[in-house]
C-alpha cells in the first residue's frame, strides 16, 4: 500500500481536501483524508508536491476509428458540408492506417489522464487495441441505414458481427449496439434496436439541420439524402423535435448516452430527465461545426445527467476532454467549476456504467490523474479549468 499526497485532493464525490491524502492498495482506494485523520493506514508516502489529485477523466463520446482524419476536414462550411466531407474521406485510408492512428489516439488519451472512454465505432477494427490499453471502454457499435428496406439486413449483419466477438473481447472492453441518429436511422431499424434492448447511444439533437428535417422536412438534410441516392425513400414526417421523435419510437431507454443535445428545448430536457438519459456534451465539436451551444445549465436544472465527450479528431483538435471542460467553463462562467469537473469524471463514469470509476472513494479503482499546480491555488476545480493545468495519469 502507498499513500499519495498532494496540495489538493479532489474526490469529486465530496469536498476538495487541502493537503489531502489517498491510500492505495491492490489497485483500489483504501482510505481518503488528511494526515492524522481516523483510519489513516501506515504506509510509504508518495508526495506529488504542489499538485491537484483527482479521478481520471472519462471521455464519454469519441470516435477513435476516425482519428486518421485529424486535420483533414474543413469546419467552416456548416454541418452538412462537414458530413459530406467526412463520408467522402473516411474510406480513403487502408485499415492499417486507421488502426495506427487509433492506437496513437489511445496512447494520447492515456497520457492526458483519461481512464475510460465511450467510443463509437462502425467497424470494430480496433477492439484489440483498446483491449491492450489501460483504458476501460464501452464501444458503441453504431448502426445507420436510412432506407427501411435495409433495416433487416443491417440488423442481421450486426447480430453476426457481435456473435463473432464471443470470447475475443478483453475484460476492459464492452460492446453495445447503438444508433447513429434520428435523421440517419429508419423507424424499422430503430425498432430492431429497441427489440435488442437498445440503442445504448446515439447522436441526438446535434444540429439545426437535423431538427428542421424532422420538424418540417426543410433545411439542408434532404439535399444530402438526395445526393446520397436516398431521395426516393418514403418518410412519414413526424413533425417533432429529434428528442420527441425518438421517444415516440420507444428508443429513449433508461441509461442511453445521447451525444450533443444542442437543440433540446425545455420539453425535450424534461423528457430526457424523465427517461433517465445521459447527455454527453461536446462543446468544441459543436463550436467547430457551427451547430450551436448546448444549454448546459438548463439541462442540469431539468435533472439531466451530464457528462463530457470530445467527439472525433475529424471535428476537434485533440481528444483531451479537459479542453471541452474548459470551453464549457468559458461558455457558462457562472456554472460551478466543481460541477463541470464532475461531468468530466463521475458523470462520464455513471453514463458508461463504470460504478468503480469517476470518484476518489474507498473501494473504487485507483484510476487517478494529477496536475502540477501553484501552491497559492485556493480553488482546485477552477484551476483545472483555467487552461494552465496539464493532466497526466498517476502511474502505479
Amino acid at each position: 500500500m502507498d499513500i499519495l499526497t498532494a496540495s489538493w485532493v479532489v474526490p469529486v464525490a465530496g469536498e476538495a481536501l487541502r493537503d489531502g491524502r489517498v491510500a492505495v492498495g491492490d489497485g483500489r482506494i483504501a482510505w481518503v483524508g488528511r494526515a492524522g485523520d481516523p483510519g489513516e493506514p501506515k504506509a510509504p508516502v508518495r508526495d506529488l508536491g504542489p499538485a491537484i489529485l483527482l479521478p481520471g477523466l472519462v471521455n464519454a463520446h469519441c470516435h477513435l476509428e476516425l482519428s486518421h482524419l485529424a486535420g483533414r476536414l474543413p469546419f467552416g462550411g456548416g454541418f452538412v458540408a462537414w458530413v459530406e466531407a467526412l463520408v467522402a474521406a473516411r474510406g480513403s485510408d487502408d485499415e492499417a492506417s486507421v488502426r495506427a492512428r487509433a492506437a496513437q489516439a489511445i496512447r494520447d488519451l492515456e497520457d492526458r489522464g483519461t481512464v475510460a472512454v465511450g467510443d463509437v465505432s462502425n467497424s470494430l477494427v480496433h477492439l484489440d487495441l483498446l483491449g491492450a490499453s489501460r483504458l476501460s471502454a464501452v464501444v458503441f457499435f453504431e448502426l445507420l441505414a436510412w432506407d427501411p428496406a435495409r433495416a433487416a439486413a443491417t440488423l442481421e449483419w450486426a447480430d453476426r458481427r457481435l456473435a463473432g466477438l464471443d470470447g475475443t473481447v478483453a475484460p476492459n472492453v464492452r460492446v453495445r449496439l447503438a444508433a447513429h441518429g434520428p435523421h440517419t436511422v429508419s423507424p424499422p431499424l430503430f425498432a430492431g434496436l429497441v427489440a435488442r434492448g437498445g440503442p445504448a447511444a446515439m447522436h441526438l439533437a446535434e444540429s439545426p439541420d437535423e431538427s428542421h428535417f424532422l420538424a418540417t422536412g426543410s433545411g439542408a438534410w434532404p439535399g444530402f439524402l438526395e445526393r446520397r441516392g436516398l431521395g426516393h425513400v418514403a418518410f412519414a414526417l413526424p413533425g417533432l423535435s429529434p428528442v420527441r421523435y425518438v421517444d415516440s419510437l420507444g428508443a429513449l431507454p433508461r441509461g442511453l448516452v445521447a451525444a450533443h443535445a444542442v437543440q433540446a428545448d425545455a420539453a425535450d430536457r424534461e423528457r430526457l430527465a424523465r427517461r433517465g438519459v445521459h447527455v454527453a456534451l461536446c462543446p468544441r465539436s459543436n463550436r467547430n461545426l457551427g451547430v450551436g451551444t448546448a444549454p448546459a445549465p438548463e439541462l442540469l436544472a431539468a435533472g439531466v445527467g451530464l457528462c463530457l465527450g470530445t467527439d472525433s479528431l475529424a471535428s476537434v483538435e485533440s481528444l483531451d476532454v479537459l479542453e471541452d471542460a474548459r470551453l464549457l467553463h468559458r461558455q457558462f462562467p457562472d456554472l460551478d467549476p466543481a460541477v463541470i469537473v464532475r461531468m468530466a469524471t463521475l458523470g462520464g463514469a455513471e453514463a458508461l456504467g463504470f460504478a468503480d470509476l469517476g470518484a476518489i472513494a474507498r473501494g473504487r479503482r485507483a484510476a487517478l490523474a494529477w496536475a502540477p499546480a501553484p501552491a497559492a491555488v485556493d480553488d482546485p476545480c477552477r484551476y483545472l479549468l483555467s487552461g494552465d493545468a496539464r493532466l497526466r495519469r498517476v502511474e502505479a
